[in-house]
């Protein structure tokens, strides 16, 4: 969560309980989770009203997308993997040996 590790955690929660006393620490703790809550549900009505201004066809946008690290591996590196799969796949399917002192096919139009 946001880079804190345990250890950090019991740091700020000591602080905390310096800072504020054990008296105020509840009804502080209280404040900062409906402040969370209001401010999750104000990002969700902004990307709700993003979506609905900008049309159908960016309904399934998410603000991860508009990441430029998420939006180059979504549409430029999602595409080549798809290929290099696709290419891997058709090199599976070696060609047939033609049996001896068969013909092999000839096509006038290529010469």
């Amino acid at each position: 969560m946001f880079g804190i590790g345990p250890l950090e955690l019991v740091v700020i929660a000591i602080v905390a309980v310096l800072v504020f006393g054990p008296d105020r620490l509840p009804e502080f703790a209280r404040t900062a989770g409906r402040l969370l809550r209001q401010v999750r549900q104000m990002v969700n009505n902004a990307q709700n009203d993003l979506r609905n201004e900008l049309g159908p066809e960016y309904a399934d946008l998410e603000l991860q997308d508009l990441n430029p690290k998420n939006f180059v591996r979504k549409h430029l590196l999602d595409p080549i993997e798809d290929e290099v799969k696709s290419v891997s796949e058709m090199s599976d399917n070696t060609p047939q040996r033609l049996p001896a002192g068969a013909k092999p096919p000839f096509d006038p139009e290529s010469t």
